[in-house]
């Protein structure tokens, strides 16, 4: 299997979006580079904040957040893995999920995109669905005409706990799927808690 070159998260910019449940993949890309020693920065060829980090196995790993908004996330996901050469399985993608409790994340490869716009703009610029993502669980407000309007709003503060312990668990499972051992980072992963 191969190594994870590149972890994106998803959300969009700005500070009203900042704190809502869309923003899922921000927080935990925010994480990552904090424990990892590395500073995102804007950067305009990108289209989004990059920043390049030591991988645990060695060379190098770059993290990104899209500036794009979350329908745009293809042209900044696109770019950057153009430019470093940077297949489509080597990139996780990190980012929230209606179909998963509040508390829950899971990684998978490949898969359709369910309705999320950024996986869907991600997989029509990038070459296909064959990238592995990082699933934080939001929950679902339970009527789908609801659905634009709860990933846009911040989570209950209970709820919040829930996903950020979720966040937590995934970024300790997440050097052994950056080594590209996915098999084991699932293992421990959903088994957590």
């Amino acid at each position: 299997m191969s190594e994870i070159r590149l972890v994106v998260g998803l959300g969009n910019p700005g500070p009203e979006y900042e704190k809502t449940r869309h923003n899922a993949g921000f927080w935990l890309v925010d994480e990552l580079a904090w424990q990892l020693k590395a500073r995102l920065s804007p950067d305009a060829k990108f289209f989004g904040e990059v920043a390049r980090a030591t991988h645990p196995a060695g060379g190098e790993l770059w993290l990104l957040k899209p500036a794009t908004y979350m329908n745009l996330s293809g042209q900044s996901v696109g770019a950057l893995a153009r430019f470093y050469k940077i297949p489509i399985e080597s990139t996780l993608v990190v980012h929230d999920e209606l179909d998963l409790a509040p508390g829950i994340a899971r990684f998978k490869q490949g898969g359709g995109h369910g309705g999320h716009n950024g996986l869907k703009d991600i997989v029509a610029k990038c070459g296909g669905p064959n990238f592995w993502r990082l699933r934080i669980g939001i929950g679902h407000p339970g009527d789908r005409n609801e659905v634009a309007n709860f990933v846009l709003k911040k989570a209950r503060s209970e709820e919040q706990t829930q996903i950020d312990d979720a966040i937590a668990d995934a970024l300790k499972a997440l050097p052994t799927a950056l080594a590209g051992d996915f098999p084991a980072a699932m293992k421990a992963l959903h088994t957590a808690r």
